[in-house]
Protein backbone atom coordinates (compact mmCIF):
# COMPACT_ATOMS: atom_id res chain seq x y z
CA UNK A 1 0.00 0.00 0.00
CA UNK A 2 0.97 3.81 -0.47
CA UNK A 3 2.12 5.87 1.72
CA UNK A 4 -0.69 8.15 3.10
CA UNK A 5 -0.75 11.78 4.63
CA UNK A 6 -4.35 12.25 6.35
CA UNK A 7 -5.26 15.09 8.50
CA UNK A 8 -7.31 14.84 11.13
CA UNK A 9 -9.81 17.54 12.75
CA UNK A 10 -10.72 17.53 16.48
CA UNK A 11 -13.95 19.26 16.54
CA UNK A 12 -13.55 20.56 19.64
CA UNK A 13 -11.90 23.85 20.95
CA UNK A 14 -11.82 22.69 24.48
CA UNK A 15 -8.21 22.76 25.40
CA UNK A 16 -8.41 19.45 27.68
CA UNK A 17 -11.12 17.91 24.82
CA UNK A 18 -11.32 13.75 25.23
CA UNK A 19 -12.07 14.33 21.15
CA UNK A 20 -8.27 16.05 20.87
CA UNK A 21 -7.30 12.98 23.11
CA UNK A 22 -8.59 10.45 20.24
CA UNK A 23 -6.97 12.88 17.54
CA UNK A 24 -3.71 12.31 19.22
CA UNK A 25 -4.19 8.35 19.49
CA UNK A 26 -4.87 7.86 16.01
CA UNK A 27 -1.75 9.94 15.33
CA UNK A 28 0.32 7.89 17.98
CA UNK A 29 -1.03 4.59 16.42
CA UNK A 30 -0.94 4.96 12.70
CA UNK A 31 0.45 2.34 11.11
CA UNK A 32 3.64 2.18 9.17
CA UNK A 33 3.44 4.23 5.64
CA UNK A 34 0.15 6.47 6.82
CA UNK A 35 1.24 10.08 8.43
CA UNK A 36 -1.76 12.13 10.49
CA UNK A 37 -1.18 16.27 11.30
CA UNK A 38 -3.62 17.78 13.34
CA UNK A 39 -5.20 20.79 11.71
CA UNK A 40 -5.66 23.46 13.70
CA UNK A 41 -8.95 25.67 13.18
CA UNK A 42 -9.51 27.36 15.77
CA UNK A 43 -8.51 30.88 14.19
CA UNK A 44 -11.69 29.97 11.76
CA UNK A 45 -13.90 33.27 11.48
CA UNK A 46 -17.69 33.32 11.83
CA UNK A 47 -19.04 32.52 8.36
CA UNK A 48 -20.70 35.16 7.01
CA UNK A 49 -21.46 35.12 3.36
CA UNK A 50 -20.88 38.82 2.82
CA UNK A 51 -17.26 37.95 3.52
CA UNK A 52 -16.58 35.79 0.72
CA UNK A 53 -15.96 38.54 -1.91
CA UNK A 54 -12.62 39.31 1.07
CA UNK A 55 -12.17 35.55 0.75
CA UNK A 56 -10.17 35.37 4.84
CA UNK A 57 -6.59 33.67 4.11
CA UNK A 58 -6.64 32.02 7.19
CA UNK A 59 -9.56 29.90 5.60
CA UNK A 60 -7.89 29.96 1.86
CA UNK A 61 -5.02 28.03 4.27
CA UNK A 62 -7.74 25.42 5.86
CA UNK A 63 -8.83 25.20 2.39
CA UNK A 64 -5.30 24.22 0.78
CA UNK A 65 -4.46 22.22 3.82
CA UNK A 66 -7.46 20.11 3.72
CA UNK A 67 -6.91 19.31 -0.47
CA UNK A 68 -3.35 18.41 -0.12
CA UNK A 69 -4.21 15.33 2.40
CA UNK A 70 -4.96 12.34 1.11
CA UNK A 71 -7.43 11.44 3.47
CA UNK A 72 -9.57 13.49 6.11
CA UNK A 73 -10.66 12.14 10.04
CA UNK A 74 -13.29 14.01 11.52
CA UNK A 75 -13.36 13.44 14.94
CA UNK A 76 -16.28 15.23 16.44
CA UNK A 77 -17.95 15.54 20.36
CA UNK A 78 -21.86 15.74 20.07
CA UNK A 79 -23.23 18.60 21.65
CA UNK A 80 -27.34 18.45 21.46
CA UNK A 81 -27.21 15.54 19.56
CA UNK A 82 -25.27 17.38 16.81
CA UNK A 83 -22.17 18.87 15.89
CA UNK A 84 -20.28 21.69 17.85
CA UNK A 85 -21.38 25.02 16.22
CA UNK A 86 -18.13 26.04 15.90
CA UNK A 87 -17.05 22.94 13.51
CA UNK A 88 -19.88 22.78 11.86
CA UNK A 89 -19.18 26.60 11.06
CA UNK A 90 -15.55 25.74 9.89
CA UNK A 91 -16.52 23.20 7.85
CA UNK A 92 -19.03 25.93 6.30
CA UNK A 93 -16.43 28.07 5.86
CA UNK A 94 -13.69 25.44 3.91
CA UNK A 95 -17.18 24.62 1.58
CA UNK A 96 -17.21 27.61 0.37
CA UNK A 97 -17.58 29.59 -2.20
CA UNK A 98 -20.01 27.57 -4.09
CA UNK A 99 -18.57 25.12 -6.25
CA UNK A 100 -15.26 25.18 -5.01
CA UNK A 101 -15.56 23.22 -1.68
CA UNK A 102 -12.28 21.41 -0.66
CA UNK A 103 -14.11 18.30 0.51
CA UNK A 104 -15.10 17.40 -3.02
CA UNK A 105 -13.70 14.19 -4.04
CA UNK A 106 -11.78 13.77 -0.60
CA UNK A 107 -12.15 10.67 1.36
CA UNK A 108 -13.74 11.29 5.15
CA UNK A 109 -13.36 9.18 7.90
CA UNK A 110 -15.14 10.06 10.56
CA UNK A 111 -14.94 9.14 14.80
CA UNK A 112 -15.48 10.52 17.90
CA UNK A 113 -15.28 10.32 22.04
CA UNK A 114 -17.89 10.76 24.73
CA UNK A 115 -18.14 10.13 28.75
CA UNK A 116 -21.77 8.81 27.69
CA UNK A 117 -23.55 5.76 26.33
CA UNK A 118 -24.14 7.42 22.50
CA UNK A 119 -20.68 7.72 21.38
CA UNK A 120 -21.33 10.08 19.13
CA UNK A 121 -23.53 8.48 16.68
CA UNK A 122 -26.01 11.73 16.10
CA UNK A 123 -22.75 14.22 15.50
CA UNK A 124 -20.96 11.93 13.08
CA UNK A 125 -24.31 11.01 11.36
CA UNK A 126 -24.68 15.04 10.77
CA UNK A 127 -20.86 15.41 9.52
CA UNK A 128 -21.56 12.81 7.02
CA UNK A 129 -24.70 14.11 5.43
CA UNK A 130 -22.48 18.01 5.07
CA UNK A 131 -20.23 15.19 3.66
CA UNK A 132 -22.46 13.89 1.11
CA UNK A 133 -23.83 17.19 0.21
CA UNK A 134 -20.10 18.71 -0.72
CA UNK A 135 -19.40 15.52 -2.47
CA UNK A 136 -16.68 13.97 -0.73
CA UNK A 137 -16.27 9.78 -0.13
CA UNK A 138 -17.22 8.76 2.94
CA UNK A 139 -15.45 5.84 4.58
CA UNK A 140 -19.18 3.99 5.75
CA UNK A 141 -17.33 0.86 7.92
CA UNK A 142 -16.03 0.16 9.97
CA UNK A 143 -17.66 2.96 12.39
CA UNK A 144 -15.70 3.83 15.76
CA UNK A 145 -17.92 5.17 18.08
CA UNK A 146 -16.03 6.05 21.30
CA UNK A 147 -18.00 5.61 24.85
CA UNK A 148 -16.56 5.87 28.64
CA UNK A 149 -14.01 7.79 26.60
CA UNK A 150 -12.00 9.78 29.38
CA UNK A 151 -11.56 6.04 31.50
CA UNK A 152 -9.47 5.08 28.61
CA UNK A 153 -6.83 8.34 28.54
CA UNK A 154 -4.83 8.69 31.91
CA UNK A 155 -3.91 12.18 33.91
CA UNK A 156 -1.65 13.43 30.56
CA UNK A 157 -4.30 12.52 28.02
CA UNK A 158 -2.73 9.42 26.44
CA UNK A 159 -4.53 6.49 25.86
CA UNK A 160 -4.59 3.74 27.60
CA UNK A 161 -6.96 1.02 26.23
CA UNK A 162 -5.85 -1.20 24.51
CA UNK A 163 -8.88 -2.61 22.52
CA UNK A 164 -8.94 0.88 21.65
CA UNK A 165 -5.36 1.10 20.51
CA UNK A 166 -6.46 -1.99 18.00
CA UNK A 167 -9.66 -0.52 16.89
CA UNK A 168 -8.30 2.67 15.94
CA UNK A 169 -5.36 0.43 13.88
CA UNK A 170 -8.04 -1.27 11.83
CA UNK A 171 -9.77 1.88 11.26
CA UNK A 172 -6.71 3.51 9.76
CA UNK A 173 -5.98 0.26 7.50
CA UNK A 174 -9.19 0.05 6.65
CA UNK A 175 -9.25 4.01 5.93
CA UNK A 176 -5.98 3.38 3.72
CA UNK A 177 -7.28 0.79 1.22
CA UNK A 178 -10.69 2.85 1.04
CA UNK A 179 -8.71 5.78 -0.32
CA UNK A 180 -6.70 3.29 -2.43
CA UNK A 181 -9.85 1.97 -3.86
CA UNK A 182 -11.50 5.62 -4.24
CA UNK A 183 -8.54 7.10 -5.66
Amino acid sequence: MPNYRLLAISGSLRKDSINTHLVNAFIANAPEGTTIEMLDWSETPIFNQDDEASFPAYVTALKEKISAADGVIVVTPEYNRSVPGALKNMLDWTSRPWSQSAWKDKPVYTAGATGGAVGTALAQDDVKKFMHFNSALIMGQPEFYMTGAPAKFDEAGTLIDEETKKHIVSGLTAFAAFIEKVS
